[in-house]
């Protein structure tokens, strides 16, 4: 795990959500193009933004198409950590002071991984999480070319405790809990790359298990477009007076708010997390 940076705690944590277009990416041409679009989009964003933002999310190898055609190509594709995503990104956050989180896929130590980087307002790499899990079913084909990632990893901003994981990985409740009652994870960061296929239709139910049982937020952002779209950014508790925050289809960068208030106020209200026991692995067992 990354050496953690201590800063000075927030009440809130401002974010902009980045669900992104991205057309057909076959060669670095291509991939260059959108790279210098996405900057240009989130720069303009930013310039324009009332009060500071603390954190820039986008999706799951936000840097190319996620298609066969493009992952046949990954071998012009994909970046060293120090390539032309970083050089992009890290240019953005120095120029704005914010921390930025964005994905891509990456070629080191002779393995294909897909990454998510983050990159701090001082133009520093805080470190990479490559996915645990690839998939493979539905639209799917990741096991066909990447390789899984070994180590999870946690960073610090505005005071809030932040960490990445990707698609699938939120399929498996063991990582999500680990990171937030292990770790002290306020906000899960669930960067996607959802297809409207059959598994695209129980995606917000996991998203919103994790946030409740944990009782912390989670974003969960995609990419745009009539066959993906459909983010969701939920908070710590839901009832009749709050609720997820649900994105539309189309290209959009949305602001959002995590506040530490929220997730005292569900803890201290829903003490669950409380109760839990020490250890249910060694319970007697009884078979009727």
């Amino acid at each position: 795990m990354q050496k953690m940076i201590a800063q000075s705690p927030k009440p809130e944590l401002r974010l902009l959500a980045y669900q992104i277009f991205i057309p057909p990416t076959r060669n670095p041409t291509e991939r260059d193009r959108h790279l210098a679009r996405a900057a240009a989009m989130v720069s303009n964003r930013l310039s324009r933004e009332p009060e500071p933002i603390d954190l820039v999310v986008l999706p799951e190898l936000s840097s190319i198409e996620y298609s066969r055609e493009a992952f046949e190509a990954l071998h012009v594709l994909a970046e060293p950590l120090d390539g032309l995503s970083f050089k992009t990104w890290r240019a953005v956050a120095e120029r704005f002071g914010v921390t930025i989180a964005y994905g891509l896929p990456v070629f080191t130590d002779g393995l294909l991984q897909i990454t998510q980087v983050v990159v701090g307002p001082d133009g520093e790499r805080r470190g990479a999480y490559a996915k645990l899990h690839t998939a493979q079913f539905g639209a799917s084909m990741e096991k066909e070319f990447f390789s899984s990632g070994d180590h999870i990893f946690v960073f610090d901003v505005a005071g809030f405790r932040v960490a990445p994981i990707i698609c699938y990985d939120i399929r498996i409740p063991e990582l999500s809990r680990t990171l937030c009652v292990d770790h002290g994870v306020d906000l899960l960061l669930h960067c996607g790359a959802y297809a409207r296929d059959l598994t695209y239709f129980s995606w917000h139910h996991f998203v919103i298990t994790r946030a409740l049982e944990n009782q912390v937020y989670v974003l969960s952002v995609n990419r745009a477009g009539q066959d993906f779209g459909g983010s969701i950014f939920c908070p710590p508790w839901i009832d009749q007076t709050q609720s997820p925050h649900h994105f539309g289809d189309g290209e959009v960068i949305e602001t959002l708010t995590v506040t530490r208030s929220a997730i005292e106020a569900a803890r201290r209200t829903y003490p669950f997390l409380a109760d839990r026991l020490a250890d249910y692995s060694n319970l007697p067992f009884q078979l009727g």
